[in-house]
């Protein structure tokens, strides 16, 4: 549903530089500008989605997801002002409708499509509506401060949460807590997971002792289910075999502006720097080398390993490696933990990516 970049080489050049080399900074300001959605998904639209016909929640959500953009062209009502001037006794009548859109899928379904997609269609400029992932967005809290995120935000018409997950009780809490004052204040809300809204945390920490937050979290949305296979391999064939450390070092050598590292120095970098500035860690990459890929040795580290994936794919980044293939960076102990949907999409995501750079090697 998309294109990678695929960058020509040229011949030798001067020689590529590590990511683990990189210090990047990122100022609070450009936090907030940068949540549009990333490249990957700049032009994609409802109807450049093309729905599996083996799959009517496809087609259905790509119709309620029209239908919900539509309904956010009026103008911006704050929760204070719907509630007038004075109060009034409380009446008996159905709950309102949830201001929130949670689609709930596997990986590759194009639920990042679809959301992004969302965020194009409603009517509003671009200053007006917000799309990040949820690392980012509590990145952003981290940054700005709860009070000032909530400034920020609560003049929005909808802000969109990717991959939206709960690793830890202070996210909860956090997050319960932003999106109760943003709906508050009028701010339509769309995220996507690979778990259902009510279900958040399951099986990494002890998520009945914040149920209340959960239930809270969950009340925010009307859940729409992708079901189908993941589009990145449907009808393609395996991805591509890890080469040789020759042969990935010749291609980062012969493509400009490459990156090479060796993968045990790279995750140690990425302990030293905040997820938050992963993405400016490839800023100007075209193509991310790595040499000597071995098992992820413990989930701190897989769970970073995990957010640089979705930073490469979301830049359309290509990654040619040498050692172990994709499928073989977590163990079964962690594929079979609370996080194995985290690490699916990534080795999902890697093997799209590795497929994207086999070309590069046979230019180079």
């Amino acid at each position: 549903m998309s294109t990678s970049n695929t960058p020509e080489s040229g011949g030798p050049t001067a020689a590529p530089r590590a990511l683990s080399a990189r210090e990047p900074h990122v100022p609070a300001e450009r936090l907030v500008a940068e949540m549009v959605p990333p490249p990957r998904f700049d032009t994609v639209r409802f109807d450049t989605y093309i729905p599996d016909p083996g799959q009517p929640s496809q087609h259905a959500a790509v119709k309620a997801l029209d239908e919900f953009a539509a309904g956010l062209g009026g103008a911006h009502v704050s929760g204070a002002g719907r509630r007038g001037l004075w109060p009034r006794r409380p009446r008996r009548q159905a709950p309102p409708e949830p201001r929130g859109m949670y689609l709930d899928g596997g990986f590759g379904v194009g639920k990042t499509h679809l959301l992004a997609s969302l965020w194009h269609a409603t009517p509003a400029a671009p200053g007006l509506k917000a799309f990040g992932t949820f690392v980012e967005l509590t990145n952003l809290v981290g940054a700005l401060g709860f009070q000032q995120t909530v400034r920020t935000l609560s003049g929005h018409r909808l802000l969109c949460i990717d991959e939206f997950e709960l690793d830890d009780p202070g996210d909860t809490v956090l997050v319960s807590s932003l999106l109760g004052r943003l709906v508050a204040e009028g701010v339509a809300l769309a995220a996507t997971s690979n778990t259902l809204p009510g279900r958040l945390g399951e099986g990494r920490f002890a998520a009945a002792d914040f149920l209340r937050e959960i239930q809270g979290l969950a009340g925010h949305f009307r859940t729409l289910r992708i079901d189908g296979e993941d589009y990145r391999h449907r009808g393609l064939p395996q991805a591509p075999a890890p080469r040789s450390d020759a042969e990935v070092t010749r291609v980062a050598h012969a493509v400009p502006g490459a990156s090479l590292d060796d993968f045990g120095e790279l995750l140690a970098h990425l302990a030293r720097v905040h997820p938050s500035r992963y993405g400016a860690l490839c800023d100007g990459v075209p193509a991310v080398c790595l040499t000597g890929v071995r098992p992820v040795p413990d989930q701190s580290t897989a769970l970073r390993l995990v957010v640089l994936a979705d930073r490469l794919y979301d830049r359309e980044i290509p990654v040619l490696a040498s050692g172990v293939p994709f499928d073989r960076l977590f163990g079964e102990e962690m594929l079979n933990g609370g996080y194995r949907k985290k690490y699916f999409r990534a080795i999902s995501r890697l093997t799209a990516l590795a497929r994207d750079a086999a070309p590069l090697a046979e230019r180079a």
